[in-house]
């Protein structure tokens, strides 16, 4: 009757319920703290508060969007980047030294694609904030990071980098030409166009955009352009395009991102202005905000045009967004060997899971969730106009590509380069399905 009377309140009443109720309570706060339902330590949130306050500054404008991101418009010369011990005298480029329209071979070749291509190509999507309002010049906009972001990391102080893995899985990935053998990193799946061989200072693409499934709060699906240097366990990278990434973002909305490692995301480098590194310059494109509109499966191409390159007299590293939007740069005081150039560039897609590689596997999409299909309405992820720059002037498509898919019975690829004038990349996948169970 005991236990029957502590479940049931027979025999202790209202008040002795209430009395254990408190005592619970009182247990649970001198434990932690209840924060949106959640109980979190009160050292996390120390530390998570203590984050907050390196990473924010004081806004000049302040602007509510449609999505629920709060863009603040804040002084350029008071953005975080300026805490990183490499840059606290740093003086900003606010312009790369050379013109990177004049790239083209010739403006009448690329006027006549254009116009041959104009019914059918896919068009440069925008950011969700800009509906609401703009920033001023002078200013740099700034997605504000919440509280429950940084509480919901694994760590404070990981929070925006991406999980590094020191492991190598089983699975053996084969190159295309079956002459060269990777082998996966643990817990990452990627399916992907590569060239390497040559010194190279830039690269190119137009990324198709899409909302992929991602199935847990820690997975992400990311798809981008990457100049890498370095081994695979200790490579030094900048990365841009678009991700659904719910542990850094807080949802699953498509958003625009750059990011940067110098360790193979061990101990450096983070998304966008979460840590200190990247300066941007432009008071039109936050980083890690939300994109519209979002390509569907049969339905209108939407894309960003990504182009990532070193400045010849600076050698800082550019983002140039649509063609027109010089973002910002990473300075070359942040690398090593990326101070120099990239050793080879990838396009395509990575997820993470702690389920890839394993049964049951991640749910997780890649690109549009679609198996690679080179259709004239493709329902996969695609990017065209694959480009990069070398030491000699101008983008040119690569001299060698392969592609490499690290699981693909989850996530394949389809380099498509016969019977088109520019060779196109397609890639993605559902994850888990009947072949990858």
């Amino acid at each position: 009757m005991v236990g029957r009377g502590l479940f049931c309140g027979e025999g202790i009443g209202i008040r002795g319920i209430m009395v254990i109720l408190l005592g619970v309570t009182v247990t649970l706060i001198r434990c932690g703290v209840l924060v949106e339902g959640k109980l979190f330590s009160k050292q996390k949130i120390l530390e998570a508060e203590r984050q907050l306050n390196q990473l924010r500054r004081p806004a000049v404008k302040i602007i509510q969007s449609e999505d629920g991101d709060i863009i603040d418009c804040i002084d350029i010369y008071k953005q975080p980047a300026f805490d990183h011990p490499a840059l606290r005298n740093h003086t900003i480029q606010m312009a790369p030294t050379y013109d990177t329209t004049k790239e083209t071979k010739t403006k009448k070749k690329m006027d006549r694609w254009k116009k041959r291509n104009e019914e059918q190509s896919p068009i440069t999507v925008k950011q969700t904030w800009h509906k609401s309002g703009s920033c001023p010049q002078g200013t740099i906009p700034v997605r504000r990071i919440q509280k429950k972001e940084l509480l919901r990391a694994s760590s404070v102080k990981d929070y925006g980098r991406k999980k590094h893995s020191s492991t190598l899985s089983r699975h053996v990935s084969q190159l295309s030409d079956n002459k060269t053998v990777y082998l996966q990193r643990a817990n990452h799946s990627k399916a992907i166009l590569f060239t390497e061989g040559y010194r190279y200072n830039g690269a190119k693409g137009d990324v198709k955009v899409y909302n992929p499934a991602v199935e847990l709060d820690d997975e992400y699906s990311t798809s981008q352009v990457s100049l890498i240097n370095g081994a695979y366990y200790d490579f030094e990278s900048v990365e841009s395009g678009w991700a659904v990434n719910p542990s850094v973002y807080g949802d699953r909305q498509t958003r625009f991102f750059v990011y940067w490692t110098v360790d193979g995301s061990q101990k450096t480098g983070c998304f966008d202005l979460t840590c200190p590194g990247f300066v941007q310059t432009s008071h039109e494109i936050a980083l890690g905000a939300a994109i519209h509109p979002i390509s569907v499966p049969h339905g209108l191409p939407y894309q960003i045009i990504v182009y990532i390159y070193k400045d010849p007299v600076t050698s800082n590293w550019w983002v140039q967004y649509g063609e027109r939007i010089n973002i910002g740069y990473w300075p070359p005081e942040l690398f090593v060997l990326l101070s120099y150039h990239a050793t080879s560039v990838e396009w395509g897609g990575e997820v993470y899971s702690s389920r890839v590689g394993t049964t049951p596997h991640t749910r997780t999409d890649m690109g549009s969730g679609h198996f690679a299909e080179s259709s004239v309405w493709g329902t996969s992820g695609v990017i065209k106009r694959i480009r990069v720059h070398e030491n000699s002037p101008g983008l040119k498509f690569p001299d060698i590509v392969n592609t490499l898919m690290d699981e693909f019975n989850c996530y394949d690829v389809k380099y498509l380069s016969d019977y088109v004038e520019d060779p196109e990349f397609y890639y993605g996948g559902p994850g888990r399905n009947y072949m990858c169970p």
